[in-house]
């Protein structure tokens, strides 16, 4: 058995531990999930060509188990990132077809506005604004304090990449305030989750690859912020994540219709998703938050962790020694690893993450993306300071609060914005 074959063989085994029977590899089991939860479902999905075979494969299953569609129509989508208008939208579907069950069909951005959707739907009545419930563990209390309950959600993913199907996060964009905010809470983890791996083919290859360095990033931020009573987890799922990925990036690039890296992807992602639910995401995730009109959240998340991973590094050498030698075992690393310690890790391990990107023929820094501005600075330093995604803040391996964001965020933005790592400065 190939190395590849075992890092997978281990993949598939701590899915299973993670979500058992509920998560499903087959679009065929998408009705007989649904009818776990009733007779009449509404189905949300974009109209893209590429997404008409699968809707076809899900209507045929929810056919065959007895199960309609309201109304006889699949509800559109979401546009990426999930702006709150798509948000509200969806809501408003939900209200007036009364299902029995949402089936979200799509990548993240989907699967996330109709998480969204579903706690503006049910919880409305007691408070309308979306705004109420985001934050950590919001809409768990309010489902305590009124009684209320969310539709049971199924969950089909077709992107490698974010997680959503598998995760209790829902990101939605805040479309005026060009600001992505965050909804953390265990009740709106789908009930059930299917994920083909092969569908992602059909995918256009910036999708993927976007899908595939946020993979990463879930991987990597977890693991360096985890606390000493998850760690163990953690770094099995971030050992066996990155390295799938660092591996199949290339070869996805090289034969983008060959079934091996596809499922590589779909697995090593599926674990970023499974690593967010052991720990949380940090600093390159709270930047990209406010970057979403400029570029899309894989990239975004690509072009931070570098630099962040520079600022973090005096307090997570156990972490870089075991993630650098993953990017040299593929050719990303050629610094002598073993001798170096703390920042001078830290930079050895982010210039393999920025060889990989560039492998990926993505941005490496801020001053590439088309479309920024010292603005993009000024805005991310604000949202760190947002109390509604301290999360963020307090995942972080180097703890930072509101009153040191200018202190220390903004030279790690600063360097990113030139690529000159010299800039970041360690606590």
């Amino acid at each position: 058995m190939t190395r590849t074959e075992q890092l997978k063989t281990r993949a598939r085994r701590l899915l299973h531990d993670f979500k058992g029977d509920s998560y499903s590899h087959s679009l065929h089991q998408v009705g007989a999930f649904a009818a776990q939860f009733g007779k009449d479902v509404l189905v949300i999905a974009n109209h893209s060509p590429w997404l008409a075979p699968i809707l076809s494969t899900i209507t045929s299953s929810l056919e065959a188990n007895d199960v309609s569609i309201a109304e006889g129509r699949i509800v559109p989508g979401s546009a990426p990132n999930s702006p709150v208008e798509d948000v509200y939208r969806i809501a408003t579907y939900i209200l007036h077809f009364k299902p029995d069950c949402l089936v979200a069909v799509g990548g993240g951005s989907t699967i996330d506005a109709v998480k969204a959707a579903n706690v503006t739907a049910c919880l409305g009545p007691y408070e309308p604004e979306l705004k109420a419930y985001l934050g950590v563990g919001l809409v768990s209390k309010a489902m305590s304090r009124t009684g209320a309950k969310l539709l049971p959600m199924i969950a089909v993913q077709t992107a490698s990449g974010s997680g959503a199907h598998l995760t209790k996060y829902a990101n939605v964009t805040y479309t005026l305030e060009r600001q992505k905010k965050l909804i953390i809470d265990d009740a709106v983890t789908p009930d059930r989750a299917v994920f083909d791996y092969t569908v992602t083919k059909s995918a256009p290859q910036d999708v993927t690859l976007d899908g595939a360095l946020d993979g990463l990033s879930h991987c990597l931020e977890v693991f360096y912020g985890i606390g000493p009573e998850s760690y163990e987890l953690a770094q099995e799922i971030a050992e066996i994540g990155i390295e799938l990925i660092v591996d199949s990036v290339p070869k996805v690039i090289d034969a983008p219709e060959a079934d091996e890296p596809r499922e590589a992807l779909g697995l090593a992602t599926d674990l970023g998703g499974y690593a967010i639910m052991v720990g949380a995401t940090n600093g390159g995730h709270l930047t990209s938050f406010s970057l979403v009109d400029i570029t899309t959240h894989g990239r975004a998340c690509a072009v931070m962790n570098p630099y962040y991973t520079v600022f973090f590094a005096p307090a997570i050498e156990r972490q870089l020694r075991i993630v650098g030698d993953i990017y040299r075992r593929y050719g990303y690393i050629s610094a002598d690893i073993d001798t170096l310690f703390g920042r001078d890790l830290g930079i050895a391990v982010a210039e393999g993450m920025i060889d990989l990107s560039r492998k990926a023929g993505f941005p490496i820094t801020l001053g590439e993306l088309p479309g920024f501005t010292d603005s993009h600075i000024d805005r991310a330093l604000a949202a760190a300071k947002d109390p509604q995604l301290e999360s963020k803040l307090k995942s972080m391996p180097v703890k930072m609060d509101a009153s040191s964001v200018d202190t220390y965020m903004k030279p790690i933005l600063e360097a990113a914005k030139t690529g000159d790592l010299s800039l970041i400065v360690n606590m």
